[in-house]
């Protein structure tokens, strides 16, 4: 039987809690515009004081799925991420379908000398034409439904992709599927939700309440950052081989 989520509020904290609660109030962005060479570039904080959400005003991805570089190494199938690692502070590049997400080392720079490097570099890589993916197959990041899932894993991956991962694209990062075993759901912390100080509080007192609410089976919520860093870098080592072949 397919069960229909309705929005409630759940959440109390965290990076989930003004969408969850009113998702007309967002008091964690303030924009700012910059205009040059033709390219508006707005950019919106995040409940992570380390990451910044860049908003082009263009179609950087030509799907709706997202990609997580925590190190330059990783980043080996985007041009775009590359050069953005190469700015110093910078420790990791999210991207989605309309924004870029860079997140910095706490001790280093202030952001206020850091982001004309970042505008150059957005600009520049899109005035030059090069494809923002080498390869868009090389990495699957997507909440599909397998075959071999069962109800409650549908649910969950369901309940993510409708109410939860929205929501947390809107504050710069996303959340990822891992696993489900022994009522225990894994995500993994992407973008600017990776290392945010209240990631921890919003992983329970947000998704985990929230899945508890439409889904009984689920008996808690753990994040697992580094299992799905190590899934990347073995996809990333198999496109390095593709491309030695070729």
């Amino acid at each position: 039987m397919k069960r229909i989520f309705h929005q409630g509020a759940i959440s109390n904290c965290g990076i989930l809690r003004h969408a969850i609660q009113n998702s007309s109030f967002k008091p964690f962005h303030h924009p700012q515009i910059l205009q040059s060479r033709g390219m508006f570039i707005q950019t919106q904080t995040t409940p992570n004081p380390n990451s910044l959400k860049f908003i082009p005003g263009i179609q950087i991805l030509d799907h709706i799925g997202t990609y997580d570089f925590s190190t330059i190494e990783s980043a080996r199938i985007s041009p775009l991420a590359r050069q953005l690692f190469r700015i110093d502070g910078v420790t990791r590049v999210f991207l989605a379908p309309d924004f870029i997400s860079v997140t910095k080392d706490d001790n280093e720079q202030p952001w206020n000398t850091m982001k004309p490097d970042i505008f150059a570099c957005i600009m520049d890589f899109f005035s030059s034409n090069q494809p923002v993916l080498l390869d868009e197959a090389a990495l699957d990041n997507t909440s599909a439904i397998n075959e071999d899932d069962d109800e409650t894993t549908i649910m969950i991956k369901e309940l993510l992709d409708t109410r939860i991962r929205p929501t947390v694209m809107e504050d710069g990062g996303d959340i990822r599927f891992v696993s489900f075993e022994d009522g225990i759901v894994k995500l993994a912390l992407q973008g600017s939700c990776s290392g945010c100080p209240s990631s921890s509080v919003t992983l329970k007192n947000g998704i985990e309440n929230m899945m508890q609410f439409y889904i009984p089976e689920v008996l808690s919520v753990e994040a697992v950052d580094d299992e799905i860093t190590e899934i990347q870098n073995k996809v990333f080592e198999e496109f390095d081989k593709t491309l030695n072949v070729k």
